[in-house]
């Protein structure tokens, strides 16, 4: 399979482009080639970005927004081949790209077609008789550089909001996982989406992420990806006043509670553990549970990990393969590091036998609170135990981390809950539930896990210029 760029509404070849190669992760087997785009393939995608983007901007709301309808419909037309390559992709199990992923990026296209019309202006009226109201514009051609975890998913979250606010943009999707992206190309060129408003380009971060941030033309990015990334490019784009999103790592904890619901306690922390073989940034990572509980939880948690089904994406399989086999290598090096200082694996620890990248659900208990595998992102199917006594000792643990994404607490005490909200470090606090999402709410971290938000009227609101008009 040979994936190509899309710029201005038509494929775009760059003569002589550095090719790379396309795993499926679940053989470990080379399927597809992906031209690495140089800074001439970019500078051709904002080119006719910006030319699009008189047309698009001035296109009434509503015509922006059937437009993204009829690219999610191009979806749906081909759902089943949508399916399958985000699995091959990604290697997750095949029930997860059809009930989540592709689901999902539908949702994306028409909830931001929708948000389009509603995106409203403000108005002051004040004393004197005068009256202050805004205007929100669209600032031009934006850059979305989205990973590979959730491709399509992540890659639609992005560009949706942009296009509803009617700016044109620049699309990388990871070079890991391109797949989805290339034939939601392929949609937006069946369907004869206006030329030079989607344009989307494909390579490594350097050479093609780089210049797809460093344009003079581009007004705004938007990023998904790692922590030391996301720093780059602020620093990159600070001296200019470029406006910038990022979505970074996390380091979740879970707090379980005496009086917590058991059942569903276990049962969503397996999930929330090993859910997309842990490559969610929002999955829990570092388990906290009380001292009075913590031996019953602890093996209730292991019984139910060795229950989970590793295996190809086809099946009864609950976890697929690791994306890569470098990742799958510094997921495993964590481990071994964990056992090199003592700790005890209770379920896991070892990479499978089998030409795919699986890792299994493993479980770590004995390290101290400043260990690596306490502190830093591992973004795999590996978690730490460790107990607490007091709901002060509780957030202190759960607070001791560079990462600020999400955390879940498991706890009937409703006013217990409510004080560990305010008081806990993070952009996303679930109570006794997880990956409960509305794409109306605000979506982001704190710390290292980012800067900016996205979701709803806020993504709207980062792809938009303010004016504040006063009439006396």
């Amino acid at each position: 399979m040979n994936i190509q760029a899309y710029i201005n509404g038509e494929w775009f070849v760059e003569p002589n482009a550095e090719q790379l190669s396309i795993y499926n992760p679940a053989e470990a087997k080379v399927y597809a080639q992906l031209p690495i785009a140089s800074a001439k393939t970019v500078d051709a995608a904002y080119g006719a970005a910006k030319a699009a983007f008189p047309a698009w901007s001035n296109l009434p709301a509503a015509q922006r927004g059937d437009w993204m309808r009829k690219l999610a419909d191009g979806i749906e037309a081909r759902f089943e081949e949508f399916v399958a390559a985000e699995s091959r992709d990604s290697g997750k199990p095949l029930h997860v790209s059809r009930t989540v992923d592709i689901p999902r990026a539908m949702t994306n296209l028409r909830f931001f077609a929708d948000a389009a019309t509603q995106f409203a202006s403000e108005s002051h009226s004040a004393l004197g008789g005068s009256v202050n109201y805004t205007l929100r514009h669209p600032l031009g051609p934006v850059a979305c550089i989205s990973p590979w975890n959730l491709p399509l998913y992540l890659f639609t979250w992005k560009i949706a909001p942009a296009l509803a606010v009617g700016n044109t943009v620049v699309a990388k999707p990871s070079e890991v996982t391109p797949v989805t992206a290339h034939l939601l190309a392929e949609v937006a060129h069946e369907i004869s989406f206006p030329k030079g408003v989607l344009n989307i380009v494909h390579g490594t971060g350097l050479p093609t992420g780089e210049a797809i941030v460093n344009h003079p033309a581009v007004k705004a990015v938007s990023f998904t990806g790692g922590t030391s990334t996301g720093k780059r490019i602020a620093k990159n784009l600070a001296p200019r006043l470029i406006k910038y999103s990022l979505e970074l790592g996390g380091k979740n904890p879970v707090l379980v509670f005496p009086d917590a619901d058991m059942d569903e306690a276990i049962r969503t922390t397996v999930r929330s553990s090993f859910a997309n073989s842990g490559q969610i940034c929002l999955c829990g990572s570092r388990i906290y549970v009380h001292s009075s509980i913590y031996e019953s939880f602890r093996d209730r948690l292991v019984a139910s990990a060795k229950t989970l089904i590793v295996g190809p994406p086809e099946g009864d399989s609950k976890m697929g393969p690791l994306v890569s086999g470098p990742h799958r290598e510094k997921v495993a090096a964590y481990v071994e590091q964990a056992q090199a200082d003592g700790a005890t694996i209770h379920v896991g620890g070892t990479e499978l036998p089998s030409e795919g990248y699986y890792y299994p659900p493993t479980i770590i208990e004995g390290l101290s609170q400043d260990h690596v595998c306490f502190q830093e992102e591992i973004f795999g199917p590996v978690i730490t135990l460790h107990s607490f006594d007091t709901e002060e000792e509780a957030l202190a643990l759960a607070n001791d981390c560079q990462y600020g994404l999400a955390a879940v607490v498991w706890s009937k005490d409703i006013k217990r809950c409510m004080r560990l909200s305010v008081g806990l470090n993070a952009g996303i606090i679930w109570i006794n539930t997880w990956l409960n999402r509305d794409l109306r709410t605000p979506f982001g971290g704190m710390n290292q896990s980012g800067y900016g938000r996205e979701g709803g009227q806020e993504a709207m609101r980062f792809f938009s210029n303010v004016k504040n008009v006063c009439i006396g």
